[in-house]
């Protein structure tokens, strides 16, 4: 049995992390999967790299002299890949809506890194992604991963890589627009008005889970087709109110951005990738798009959906 690259590559992340949880996180791959790669390497050189205790994970002698070596090994490689691969083809990533935080961090990524070259689709929904992400149609996909179509395709990996708060909208003559923030109480007598998902069942799940949350009546509009159609039906609004994105601007739209506190909701953005797919540009995304973790249940002051503290269903 002779060393191979994905052993290396494990080794390397593992010695890095001194965690087998984190390192497979990393990798995106499961803690038995690392350890038999880690294993095999092991194996081939006859010769234990790592000891481990119920506590801490260190490297052998044999682990501190082969490291230098395999991050050497490990980057050759990868390079003589992306010289072969440069002129391949962009990565197919759908990012929900230009109204939503994926665009932006798309953007922020690449501008990060000018070798993730990027073709965005906008299905508006990750529902309707869900069938060209299961062909591998394209590349990755954004969205909340529950309230979609059960069951949960098993090919089918998803990652959690940011919270995004969600604000109400008003118009600047609306009665509440001189609010500096809005609790449950303050939303009730009128409500929500919110356009339509459509297809984004996911989407309209979360805002039926949020409404049912704050006690507040929930009330949909036709779909809005892009930002500005979003503006003029919150526009519209001189009651019930709208809700948005933090990072959307708003500025000189006529609409007054006010937080939502007690709980402050958030927004669960996920990548959703093929297990299968070989991309390298899709693993330079993902080195990018680190995981996040939701906030303990017992912290009130922010809110997402019990379910989505759950795996999807399957």
């Amino acid at each position: 049995m002779e060393p191979d690259i994905e052993g290396m590559r494990a080794f390397v992340v593992t010695a890095e992390e001194l965690h087998f949880g984190r390192a497979a996180a990393r990798l995106y791959l499961t803690q038995q999967a690392l350890s038999k790669r880690v294993r095999r390497l092991e194996e081939a050189l006859a010769a234990p790299l790592f000891t481990r205790t119920t506590r801490a994970v260190e490297l052998t002698e044999a682990g501190r002299r082969l490291l230098p070596k395999a991050r050497a090994a490990v980057s050759a490689f990868d390079l003589a890949v992306r010289e072969v691969r440069d002129g391949g083809e962009p990565l197919r990533v759908d990012v929900y809506d230009e109204r939503f935080t994926p665009l932006r961090m798309i953007r922020q990524a690449s501008e990060l890194d000018p070798r993730l070259r990027v073709e965005l689709s906008m299905r508006q929904g990750l529902s309707v992604a869900l069938p060209a992400l299961r062909r591998q149609e394209i590349d990755a996909a954004f969205g909340r991963v529950h309230d979609t179509p059960a069951p949960w395709p098993g090919e089918l990996l998803h990652r959690l890589v940011h919270l995004e708060p969600l604000v109400a909208y008003v118009p600047e003559d609306h009665a509440l627009a001189g609010r500096d923030v809005l609790r449950p109480a303050d939303l009730r007598p009128a409500g929500i008005a919110m356009p339509d998902p459509a297809g984004a069942v996911e989407w309209r799940g979360y805002l039926t889970w949020l409404a049912r949350r704050l006690g507040v009546p929930l009330r949909f509009n036709p779909p809005a087709i892009g930002l500005r159609h979003l503006v003029e039906q919150f526009l519209a609004e001189k009651e019930a109110v709208g809700l948005g994105e933090k990072s959307i601007d708003a500025s000189g739209s006529g609409l007054r951005r006010i937080p939502i506190v007690e709980p402050e909701p958030l927004m669960p953005w996920s990548l959703v990738w093929h297990r299968r797919n070989p991309s390298p540009l899709l693993r330079t995304l993902l080195r990018h798009l680190r995981p996040r973790r939701l906030p303990p249940a017992s912290d009130r002051t922010v809110w997402v959906p019990d379910i989505d503290r759950l795996p999807p269903p399957s």
